[in-house]
């Protein structure tokens, strides 16, 4: 949606950037930009030197691909955590969420995204590659898919009961009990309700 043209030419790339945020619409992205002219320099000055740190600092881990300011990632240099589980999530911040139930002492995988054909995500837009190499590696006893309970979920889900049926049969496969809604993304669900759904998980 295009911004209203009387508006100064700054402002107006301002808005059009801020509306590209998930969440924010023209109007959402008008206010927000009048919220930071209204700011003192130095505040908003700090602000923007914040957002290009995030992007000098931060990389994905070589082992999860979580976001992290190390190569590998702290979860994953833990060597006392349990080395035979291998906990799947779609995106980085489901890590954040399950951490903090405390119910998980293995390692985890960054898929990257769920399958949804309509979208365009293939398996080959999957870090199912990643996964094998992982399970190649001899340790892990347990895949544990934390996916959620959407369409896309049930379909990534399938796929990668599929793949360790043909290539590791000997790994156990469970997903988080089903007392997540259905439509719920794992990131939306609140802590009570994923610890246990992860203490109860199921064989799939």
């Amino acid at each position: 949606m295009a911004v209203q043209t009387t508006l100064p030419a700054p402002l107006v790339e301002l808005v059009e950037q801020l509306a590209r945020l998930p969440g924010l619409g023209p109007k959402s992205a008008l206010k927000v930009a009048m919220t930071l002219l209204e700011w003192p320099r130095g505040r908003a000055e700090t602000l923007g030197e914040g957002i290009l740190r995030l992007r000098e600092r931060l990389c994905l881990c070589s082992r999860c691909f979580g976001l992290s300011e190390t190569p590998v990632c702290p979860v994953c240099a833990d060597p006392s955590r349990d080395s035979r589980q291998l906990c799947i999530v779609a995106q980085w911040d489901s890590i954040m969420l399950l951490e903090e139930t405390a119910q998980f002492g293995g390692y985890y995988l960054v898929l990257g995204g769920l399958l949804d054909p309509l979208d365009g995500v293939t398996p080959g837009n999957l870090r199912l590659d990643a996964l094998r190499a992982r399970l190649r590696e001899g340790d892990i006893a347990e895949c544990i898919l934390a996916l959620g309970a959407t369409l896309a979920a049930e379909s990534t889900a399938s796929h990668i009961k599929n793949l360790l049926a043909r290539e590791f049969p000997n790994v156990r496969l469970t997903r988080l009990a089903q007392g997540i809604p259905l439509g719920t993304e794992v990131k939306y669900v609140d802590k009570e309700t994923l610890s246990q759904s992860l203490r109860y998980r199921q064989d799939l």
